[in-house]
């Protein structure tokens, strides 16, 4: 209730700043908007040069990872085979 109250009060005396210092809004308000527009462009132009970055980096991690794929494919299999076997040690430990 008191939250109420005290919201109500401060909606009441904005409303009445507002209508007194109306010109002075206006004036902040012509400053601020070029800034907000500017600073929000410059962070749009930022995370999208970041975005295409990270594009850049999968196209190029893609072609490059389809040339050596046998020495890859023997290297994952000798490391799952070594996984199988700590698995089975470790099923034998706990028998």
């Amino acid at each position: 209730m008191k939250t109420l109250i005290g919201g109500a009060i401060a909606a009441v005396l904005g409303l009445i700043g507002l209508s007194v210092w109306f010109s002075e809004f206006l004036q902040i308000l012509a400053g601020a908007v070029p800034i907000m527009l500017l600073l929000g462009g410059g962070l749009a132009l930022y995370l999208g040069f970041d975005e295409l970055k990270d594009s850049w980096k999968k196209d190029e991690s893609f072609d490059t990872g389809t040339t050596g794929t046998t020495g890859d494919s023997d290297q994952y299999k000798s490391e799952i085979d070594a996984l199988k076997k700590e698995i089975e040690d470790l099923k034998a430990e706990k028998a």
